[in-house]
């Protein structure tokens, strides 16, 4: 759907922007949750109605210790995915953790693996140019072999497995802890 005021975006790549959650998002946003239930569960649960999209938008853009963005195509602005760092801790850390997922529509095409390297540049960048982390950590389940690949591809190291670490869809999973620190470190 073209913008009649184009989205400001804190990254661009050949196809995709990157842009932080806005309200007026919520619409699309929850369409193409709703498209995509098939190809998240059972893995995640992005909000599919306005109402829950609301307080979801506003945790990642108006609290600390979260950054929320979303993976739009350049040539329409349509929204292919989101990729969001919570828990960002300062300090000596200077760590978040990521939570991601591309909608169906954009599936299979690289929008949202360029989109995820757009993300990974502006949160290892300088202050004032992006988000100035170290550490980026993603906790997966073991059988969500498409999101492990997304991670190592781009230099993730798996460094370890916890027990029943995070409560999904009624229970508490596995996961498998993979992190990257920033290049040069």
């Amino acid at each position: 759907m073209p913008y009649s005021t184009p989205p400001r975006y804190v990254r661009a790549g050949r196809r995709v922007g990157l842009r932080p959650f806005r309200p007026a998002d919520g619409p699309e946003f929850t369409a193409r949750a709703r498209e995509s239930r098939a190809l998240h569960r059972p893995w995640l649960f992005p909000p599919t109605t306005v109402e829950e999209y609301e307080p979801y938008a506003a945790r990642l853009t108006e609290e600390g210790g979260r950054a929320g963005f979303l993976v739009c195509e350049l040539a329409t602005g349509a929204i292919a995915g989101f990729v969001n760092v919570n828990n960002i801790v300062r300090g000596a850390f200077q760590c978040g953790a990521l939570g991601y997922g591309v909608f169906a529509h954009a599936a299979g095409r690289g929008l949202f693996g360029e989109g995820f390297d757009l993300l990974l540049a502006h949160a290892f960048a300088e202050p004032g140019a992006g988000l100035s982390l170290h550490r980026l950590e993603a906790n997966i389940q073991p059988a969500n072999a498409a999101s492990i690949a997304l991670v190592r591809g781009r230099g993730f190291r798996l460094e370890g497995f916890s027990p029943e670490f995070l409560y999904v869809d009624g229970a508490w999973r596995d996961h498998e802890r993979w992190a990257r620190t920033a290049p040069g470190a």
